[in-house]
């Protein structure tokens, strides 16, 4: 079918350009009575509509992968393919296609089969002209408003979704800042978090954690010290054996620790990882004696790969032990202190999967 072009004349007589008409909407016809498909061919064509005809649902699904229709007029019962199934197939595959029944199966059953299979209407034949005309131009309508709606929503989507990345970059950024910010006060512990998280992290995906779970356990392992902010660095740095007194502030900083973080609103749970991340699961942690499952998981991960990192690293009143001692004691404690299926994970990345601090 020729689409119809208009010529504009300038005042002076000139030609102008010539401007096409927009684009008309295409309908497939499918009816596998020729008369039907002839008379709504008739039809459609005085209003200007492009269309095409089709005897049946196998050739419809040529028609369809060919090229795009904005309306499919279906018959239901035809060969082969019936119009109920046509319409499904449609409504999984061709988003922007709407659909309408012309039929004469008068049935309320069958009416409702094609209106859960996605049918925007169901004409009964013999049909009036004007109804079916009517029926196709408020459709087409609903259509574009559906598609409008449907581009709008996954506009606002998109936003959403590239404004909540933005936030949880500078939420990262400031997490950073905050953990060099506390190992500037202590050199001999300096890059203990940033190692711990990398081993937080490969032990979340190691035990199937989300992508989502595994970011917010490795958030919580890069402050999980945050409360040693409030201990003296005297205290952080003296090289001897420290005295009750000094060594009860020290195990003040989980609980200092949740209280800096707990107002803040994150995705996860950061401040009781924090808290909890030298409990321990026969309840002889601190600080306040958590055992078992009451123990978030993310923490008892967390409580590993704590002990794991700075048993493996120099401090200032003894010399590095190793990792080889570190996992010892995590595997001979397996169970008592530490979560078993945690240190399963562990002793799996050092002695089967190479992982080193060093990644």
């Amino acid at each position: 079918m020729t689409h119809k072009i208009n010529k504009l004349q300038s005042t002076t007589g000139n030609q102008q350009p010539e401007i096409a008409d927009p684009k008309p909407p295409r309908i497939l016809v499918v009816d596998d009575d020729e008369q039907i498909r002839r008379l709504l061919g008739r039809m459609l064509d005085r209003e200007g509509y492009a269309f095409t005809l089709a005897a049946d649902g196998t050739e419809a699904r040529k028609c369809l992968e060919s090229q795009a229709f904005d309306l499919v007029l279906c018959d239901v019962n035809m060969p082969g393919e019936s119009g109920i199934d046509l319409a499904g197939y449609i409504g999984s595959h061709y988003d922007n296609t709407a659909l309408i029944m012309i039929t004469g199966v008068d049935d309320p059953n069958v009416a409702q089969s094609a209106i859960d299979a996605g049918t925007y209407g169901y004409i009964i034949k013999p049909f009036n002209p004007n109804e079916v005309m009517i029926n196709i131009r408020n459709v087409l309508r609903r259509r574009e408003l559906e598609i409008a709606n449907r581009k709008y929503r996954e506009s606002l989507e998109q936003m959403v979704e590239e404004r909540t990345v933005q936030l949880r970059e500078a939420m990262e950024g400031i997490i950073r800042a905050m953990s060099l910010t506390i190992e500037s006060r202590d050199p001999y512990t300096s890059g203990h978090q940033q190692r711990a998280a990398r081993l937080v992290r490969a032990m979340a995906r190691e035990m199937g954690f989300s992508r989502e779970q595994t970011q917010g356990v490795y958030l919580g392992g890069m402050i999980h010290d945050i409360g040693k902010i409030s201990v003296p660095a005297e205290i952080l740095c003296k090289p001897g054996r420290l005295s009750d007194i000094e060594f009860s502030l020290i195990r003040l900083h989980p609980r200092i620790g949740y209280d800096i973080l707990k107002e803040i609103e994150f995705p996860w749970p950061i401040a009781e990882m924090v808290y909890q991340h030298h409990e321990r699961m026969d309840g002889s942690g601190y600080p306040r004696g958590l055992s078992g499952e009451d123990i978030l998981l993310e923490a008892r991960i967390l409580g590993i790969a704590d002990v794991v990192e700075a048993m493996s690293s120099r401090r200032p009143y003894r010399s590095a032990l190793g990792v080889d001692s570190a996992l010892a004691e995590i595997s001979e404690n397996s169970g008592k202190l530490y979560d078993p299926d945690a240190v399963k994970a562990c002793l799996k990345l050092f002695r089967q999967k190479g992982f080193t601090f060093d990644q």
